[in-house]
């Protein structure tokens, strides 16, 4: 947009009329770069270093893929208004294997966030890999997701892999996190997760038929290789000491609300236990009869809890 005089006029009429020009302008403008997905609604920031593109459509809510760290990643979305809410998938998930009973229920109430971390589902390619700080790099994905949605802060709804990562997010990011959700974790492995782990790495001799179904279509011949880097994963942080987020889950800020199955067989009780006791300011509930996939089972139950939470 070209500079346009301002003509001298004693009388100020002048001056009037150049000034509401420039609130014409201005306003063009936003409309202008509001089109091409730079501006969003009042109150968010302009992020010129994000890019945003069509995605495939979901049942669960609005697509994008957006662009950020140097990764297109896929991104689904839903509800109005509220308290924004980030989910955070497992190992192996995607925002519609994970959090179908989320996207919906707590929508009524938030504005819900999910999406393929990198690798995964609709984020790929390229695939997953497993750098020593692949933790640490999901954490800064999700958060530079939010900040390209134009949220400075937000609640986190953590599952598996995806609590480890939002533990991470919340120490490292105390000003964008205001209460956070998480719920099979774990800060550390031991030689038990080990075996655990590696009694599953045969996926069609050791995973349930719902998990096949649930992830075949999405990885196809890629699920096994995915999984083994996974499991190997694994075997290294155990051989670096074990630690994933010990030290930073003692120096989270915010409310923490964490939940478990009382019968999950890949997450012992002794890892939330360890979560409640040593995050500053935690609470821990137990679903006596749970497993793994407490906010799936219990999906109404589990919304209404962390809802209430939220809103406290």
């Amino acid at each position: 947009l070209k500079p346009f005089p301002i003509p001298f006029d004693t009388t100020g009429h002048a001056l009037q009329l150049a000034l509401a020009k420039m609130q014409r302008v201005h306003m063009i403008s936003r409309q202008v770069l509001a089109r091409h997905g730079l501006v969003q609604q009042p109150g968010l920031t302009l992020r010129t270093q994000a890019t945003m593109s069509e995605a495939p459509a979901s049942e669960l809510g609005k697509t994008n893929f957006v662009e950020v760290n140097g990764h297109k990643f896929f991104v689904v979305s839903n509800g109005q208004s509220g308290t924004p809410v980030l989910c955070m998938p497992g190992a192996m998930g995607t925002a519609e294997t994970d959090f179908f009973p989320q996207m919906k229920g707590l929508a009524e109430k938030h504005q819900v966030v999910s999406f393929d971390p990198r690798g995964y589902g609709k984020s790929r390619p390229p695939v997953r890999d497993w750098p020593e700080d692949f933790y640490h790099r999901d954490a800064e994905d999700a958060h530079a997701i939010m900040q390209a949605l134009g949220f400075k802060q937000y609640n986190i709804v953590g599952w598996s892999d995806g609590a480890n990562a939002a533990v991470i997010l919340a120490s490292k990011k105390p000003e964008a996190v205001s209460k956070m959700a998480i719920f099979g974790g774990n800060a550390f492995v031991l030689q038990e997760d080990i075996d655990s782990y590696e009694a599953t790495r045969d996926v069609k001799k050791n995973w349930s038929k719902r998990m096949l179904a649930l992830h075949t279509p999405v990885y196809g011949d890629d699920l096994q290789p995915m999984w083994d880097g996974f499991c190997d994963a694994m075997k290294g942080i155990m051989a670096r000491g074990g630690d994933i987020c010990q030290g930073e889950a003692k120096k989270i800020q915010c409310p923490v609300y964490v939940l478990a199955g009382a019968k999950d067989p890949i997450v012992p009780n002794f890892h939330p236990e360890w979560f409640a006791k040593n995050i500053p300011n935690a609470k821990l509930h137990f679903f006596p009869d749970g497993k793994h996939n407490i906010h799936i089972k219990y999906g109404d139950e589990f919304n209404k809890l962390v809802m209430d939470f939220f809103a406290e």
